[in-house]
């Protein structure tokens, strides 16, 4: 015979029991906070893990021993309690210890209805959850002695034994079952997917059974303070008269908490324990520094608080929760900032699907730019611009977006492509323009009909979709959607992260409404404009191809004359939004084929409009086109070739210094060059910038200053960057072409194998999405390193995809960039990551009283 564990392993939680939130479970501790602030709590045994790994081995415990505390005749709930609430746990199971006897008291004290009801459940509970029997065989639900009677039967027909009536035995047996269910394969596999150990422990509180059925006011519900999706202050649950547990208010029958038009409500029936209950409520959320949802059983008019767990709430919500518990002095501004994530800020940014409203899904693929859009499916750019014309929302499909898709983009409320992946060119640019977007969707397009086919459905162009970029859900119709929630709360947070973060943030910005964008997020300046964008406008696409086509510098030069004040009022309109913030502007970087058309139509259509014989047009276009563009004629070396496009660039740039200076605002632009290789190209781009500043100056008879730098998008630019920093006050890492350059990955290729390879631990991440810290971080180091030991003062920074995520971040402030630049609308994103980074390694730091940094 096995000796019975001690009583030494099973605790009574009592303000002074020593209740160890990683021995007992996060339940018994939150239970014994409760009893500490009085609160009415059933008196509760906390049973730690180690005692419930002993029970799961098969070593039995002193059942008689724990149900002593609860006096004769008690009846006892077992609920789990793990290290983490979000870690699950086995079912709860009330009125353990009921049998005959209790059944007789329980008519004479509530009523026959009231006791056969309680029979009923615990046997149903019983019989699934402990004896694990098919539930369907326990499916009745009135609760009559006949059905009392048959479920017994069907339990002893099943077990070959009558229905334990021992109070101990049930105990011990239900204990030995949550036990063995924790440590169970499948309940295993569930925790670890939400980020538990694999040896997560689980602790186990016997609580006495506050009946929640009487003759007077009795039942039971549960009862928060905040809206759980806006976090808005409100009183919110449900309350079942004559009823059990939370699984009870799933029912119909269960009343609002608050008075309400349908009908009565908890207020109404008994207005002072609902005024208790908000009492309570407010100690809850000023001693235990959260908002809690209670649940609470009332019995024959007397309330019991059994529970108390933290509110689940969306991201918007628990941004607002936190900073309402900050601004009251509940908690501190550093923990309401360390409270949200960073990532969670993006549901924040954009119009978002309600979450609880219905969704009719009819693909899915990758979530590439959150944020959700209705609109009706157009399958080119000059539909999309048509729709925009017309005021009317749409969504431009395609099979993977180019650069001649821009301005469909630009026009478009979401993005939908058939392949593509994080780092795609639609991924990209959607995030850059705050557009919701899905790509690699399981659907098939064809463009010939017009028609999009997903999962046996057909959709046809006008009709209405929802993109939910946040899931990379597809849904057909019009979704409820929820305002982005940009509101004071969210403005509160970020004002406090920007006091504690220790590094810049800068946004890439190609318009002047990405710079609105930039300065609503509260950018710091631009740290790149990439130029090129603003040559795909239709009146500007003409010119541009105006100057390819041209022979001789002279009519290259006179083309380009005629973009430059185009040019110009773009950089004036950028300098005034900023309004004195550091704007960073990338010299034109694209191969000039992406200007061309590609099909035979296309080239038709320029032949007229440049009035040349389409043989000519053809001629050209083929001899632009490279094998592979993304390593040809692009980038500095443009400038060294025909060097009047930077020429034109310069000009625009300084004129629109000097006009802005006139009006007031100090400007001081950063000139950066594209995709240097070497120190001669620096130098051959300078010479004619410093020319094309000193003509400037001389014609607006006006002093100015400005910064050169580079763009390290080479792995020889990060290696010579010692003599290249000679002739650069800044060096920006673009770590797009960098990673695909150091791997030899094309970012828009590399989605087809990416997932196989992570899968595989080929690569931990995709380096595209991820900063590769061993190999692309140890090229950005060397080249920091050898920049700054060339110019001490050179400012470092990194502008690529990668500006944005925390990983990017943190490894950026440890090698001393100045600042880090991302798409507008992951500026949030990077304020409050930074923000944790720093708050983090301050934590850390008076820890151990060693300096992080």
């Amino acid at each position: 015979m096995q000796k019975l564990m001690p009583i030494e392993d099973f605790t009574e939680v009592t303000q002074t029991a020593k209740i160890d939130r990683q021995a007992h479970g996060w339940r018994a501790k939150c239970l014994q906070r409760l009893i500490r602030l009085d609160l009415p709590v059933p008196k509760t045994v906390a049973i730690p893990a180690a005692t419930v790994r002993a029970i799961a081995a098969g070593h039995p415990i002193d059942c008689k021993a724990i149900l002593s505390y609860f006096g004769d005749d008690a009846l006892v709930s077992v609920r789990p309690s793990p290290a983490n609430p979000d870690w699950g746990g086995p079912a709860t199971i009330l009125n353990v210890g009921h049998n005959k006897a209790r059944h007789d008291a329980l008519v004479k004290r509530h009523g026959a209805q009231a006791a056969n009801a309680i029979s009923l459940r615990f046997i149903q509970s019983y019989a699934t959850h402990v004896a694990r029997l098919d539930p369907d065989m326990f499916e009745a639900k009135d609760p009559s002695p006949d059905a009392i009677r048959d479920a017994l039967r069907v339990y002893a027909l099943e077990m070959d034994e009558e229905f334990p009536e021992d109070p101990a035995r049930q105990l011990a047996d239900v204990l030995r079952s949550m036990a063995r269910a924790w440590e169970g394969t499948t309940a295993r596999l569930l925790r670890q997917a939400k980020g538990a150990p694999l040896e997560a422990p689980l602790g186990l509180v016997v609580q006495a059974m506050a009946q929640g059925m009487g003759q007077g006011i009795s039942g039971s519900g549960v009862m928060q303070f905040v809206d759980p999706v806006t976090g808005q202050p409100q009183i919110t649950g449900r309350y079942l008269g004559q009823g059990q547990g939370r699984d009870a208010l799933k029912t119909a029958k269960a009343l609002y908490l608050t008075r309400d038009p349908r009908g009565s409500s908890l207020e109404d029936i008994a207005p002072e324990i609902f005024a208790t209950l908000i009492r309570h409520g407010a100690a809850c959320r000023a001693k235990l520094r959260e908002e809690m949802q209670i649940e609470f059983t009332i019995e024959d008019g007397h309330l019991a608080v059994l529970d108390a767990v933290r509110v689940q709430r969306s991201a918007r919500a628990s941004l607002r929760i936190a900073v309402a518990l900050a601004s009251d002095g509940v908690i501190s501004a550093e923990e309401a900032v360390l409270r949200v994530e960073p990532r969670a800020l993006s549901e924040m940014l954009h119009s978002q699907v309600d979450p609880r409203g219905p969704r009719d899904v009819v693909a899915r693929g990758i979530a590439a730019s959150p944020g959700a859009a209705t609109g009706r499916i157009v399958f080119s750019s000059a539909a999309a611009q048509a729709s925009a014309s017309r005021g009317e929302a749409c969504i431009l499909v395609r099979r993977e977006t180019a650069p001649e898709d821009i301005r469909g983009m630009h026009s478009a409320a979401a993005v939908l492509t058939e392949r593509g992946g994080m780092t795609s060119h639609a991924a990209v640019i959607a995030r850059g323009l705050g557009l919701p977007c899905v790509v690699g969707a399981n659907l098939r397009l064809d463009p010939r009909d017009k028609r999009i086919h997903a999962e046996g459905r057909s959709f046809g162009e006008g009709d209405l979709i929802t993109i939910d970029g946040t899931t990379g859900q597809v849904l057909a119709g019009a979704a409820e959607m929820l305002a982005p929630a940009l509101d004071e709360h969210f403005q509160t947070l970020l004002g406090w992260a920007d006091q504690f973060r220790d590094i810049g943030i800068r946004a890439n910005a190609d318009t002047p409404a990405d710079a609105a964008t930039a300065r609503k997020f509260a950018a710091q300046g631009i740290g790149l404009c990439r130029t090129e964008h603003m040559f795909f406008e239709e009146d500007r696409l003409v010119v541009m191809r105006e100057m390819i086509f041209a022979d001789v510098s002279e009519d290259r030069a006179a083309a380009l004359a005629r973009l430059l004040p185009m040019q110009r009022a773009d950089f004036v309109q950028l300098f005034e939004i900023m309004a004195g913030l550091p704007v960073c502007i990338r010299l034109f970087d694209p191969p000039l084929h992406e200007f061309l058309p590609h099909d035979r139509e296309g080239m038709r259509e320029l032949a007229e409009a440049l009035d040349k014989p389409l043989s000519e047009v053809t001629r050209r276009v083929e001899a632009l086109a490279e094998f592979n563009p993304m390593l040809g004629m692009r980038g500095v070396r443009l400038g060294v070739v025909l060097p009047e496009i930077y020429d034109m660039q310069a000009q625009a740039i300084f004129e629109a210094t000097v006009e802005v200076a006139r009006r007031g605002a100090a400007v001081v632009p950063e000139v950066m060059i594209p995709l240097v290789s070497a120190k001669r190209e620096v130098e051959l781009v300078k010479a004619r910038i410093d020319a094309v500043a000193a003509n400037v100056k001389i014609k607006a008879g006006r002093e100015f200053d400005y910064k050169l730098g580079v763009m390290v998008e080479t792995p020889r630019a990060a290696l010579r960057a010692g003599e290249i920093a000679q002739h650069a006050a800044f060096l920006s890492f673009g770590t797009n072409d960098l990673t695909q350059m150091t791997y030899g990955l094309s970012r828009d290729d590399a989605g087809r194998f990416m997932n196989i390879y992570v899968q595989q631990g080929v690569f931990p991440e995709d380096p595209f999405h991820i900063l590769d810290v061993e190999g692309v971080g140890e090229l950005l180091l060397i080249g920091a390193e050898r920049g700054r030991k060339t110019r001490p003062d050179l400012t470092l920074s990194i502008c690529g995809e990668h500006g944005g995520n925390p990983e990017s971040i943190e490894f950026c402030r440890r090698a001393g960039f100045d600042y880090v630049s991302c798409s507008p609308y992951r500026v949030p994103l990077a304020r409050l990551a930074a923000a944790h980074l720093a708050l983090n390694d301050r934590s850390m730091q008076a820890q151990t009283g060693h300096k992080i940094l």
